[in-house]
């Protein structure tokens, strides 16, 4: 995954695409942060490809967000130039589990687990992670999973 978006940030510069290459440096700096993060605690391989799913998950959000504000108080230029990045990023992502996948999804989580009350949804959610880093919207698939254990 690392080489991939290394391969993505030279072709950028070559290409002279700033905005692109912006975005794919704030990607690196994200992974290099959380490399040395882990340093500590004896990890000197850097994050593997689930957790960079999930630093790209988790920048995508941040800029839904972003966007969201700039448009309603009217600031399209910066909410155009946030889908943008969003657009840059989802590129390394794999492609994201429809609605009904989603459902499907959870219902198996749900009986894997042998949950059955809304508390075991910490550890659907949990299974869901790790069997979907990077494919759905967890927050999503939350609200799917209160409404078939609540």
């Amino acid at each position: 995954m690392r080489d991939k978006i290394n391969a993505s940030m030279k072709q950028a510069m070559r290409d002279k695409e700033a905005t692109r290459l912006s975005t794919l440096r704030l990607i690196m700096a994200a992974i290099k942060d959380r490399d040395i993060a882990l340093r500590p605690s004896g990890n000197d391989e850097g994050v593997d490809d689930s957790e960079i799913l999930s630093i790209l998950a988790k920048m995508i959000k941040q800029r839904k967000d972003s966007a969201e504000v700039y448009q309603s108080a009217g600031r399209e230029e910066l909410a155009c130039r946030e889908n943008n990045e969003i657009k840059v990023i989802e590129e390394f992502l794999p492609k994201q589990l429809s609605a009904d996948e989603v459902n499907d999804a959870v219902k198996e989580a749900i009986s894997e687990i042998g949950a059955d009350s809304i508390r075991d949804m910490g550890k659907v959610m949990g299974a869901l992670k790790a069997k979907y880093s990077g494919q759905m919207d967890f927050g999503k698939a939350g609200g799917a999973v209160k409404a078939l254990l609540g």
